[in-house]
């Protein structure tokens, strides 16, 4: 039976940290089908649930959410479905990628071979509006931080770490070494749905001809 661990985040959240790290896509989703709370975001290790303080007071939260957790039961997740992005790798748009690829001793197609191979997750979104944390990178390719962030990286662009993928919603300052950028939109508030991806979501991506 999944055991729960929680925790006050200010006085409107309360952090639900699952002993089986697996569950809180599925915690999430059913936290936030229940329609009880105003909004449910998974990172990392926990699940953050947001209330309205005007009418729960902390200690009333934090009693509703153990007693909603102890019926919840764990059932098939099913994620949004399976998504195709396209990567330009182009000199432009991968300002990184020969450096990786000779820190990894590859050649630039084969590091992308590599990365295009992968079983790509998105794990969770923040940072800014539309970041997407993509778990299930080859974890033979290794790469750190920048040692001085840019102050501008475009809205699409992928960065790699080790272990991971960065996909950049918006423009703004990072510090991921940028390996290529999508050409599709990940984040755009216009759109009835302005997030094109979701946590738990498969991501497949394919190499643009350039």
């Amino acid at each position: 039976m999944p055991a729960f661990h929680l925790f006050f985040l200010g006085d409107d959240a309360v952090a639900v940290q699952p002993n089986d790290r697996a569950l809180r896509h599925p915690l999430a989703k059913a936290l936030r089908d229940s329609g009880e709370w105003i909004d449910t975001v998974p990172g990392k290790e926990v699940v953050a649930v947001h209330f309205d303080p005007l009418a729960l007071r902390p200690t009333e939260a934090m009693g509703k959410l153990e007693d909603w957790l102890s019926s919840f039961r764990a059932g098939a997740f099913e994620p949004g479905r399976p998504i195709d992005l396209h990567l330009d790798c182009s000199a432009d748009h991968a300002p990184d990628l020969q450096t990786l690829a000779d820190q990894n001793g590859l050649t630039p197609h084969t590091l992308l071979e590599r990365v295009t191979g992968s079983e790509l997750v998105v794990d969770m979104l923040g940072f800014t509006p539309g970041f997407a944390y993509v778990e299930g990178l080859d974890p033979t390719l290794k790469a750190e931080r920048l040692a001085v962030p840019r102050q501008k990286v475009m809205a699409g662009a992928v960065g790699l770490v080790s272990g991971q993928l960065g996909f950049y919603g918006l423009t703004g300052p990072g510090g991921w070494p940028i390996i290529g950028r999508l050409t599709e939109t990940l984040f755009d508030p216009e759109r009835a749905a302005p997030f094109l991806l979701e946590e738990g979501q498969v991501v497949r991506l394919h190499l643009v001809d350039v």
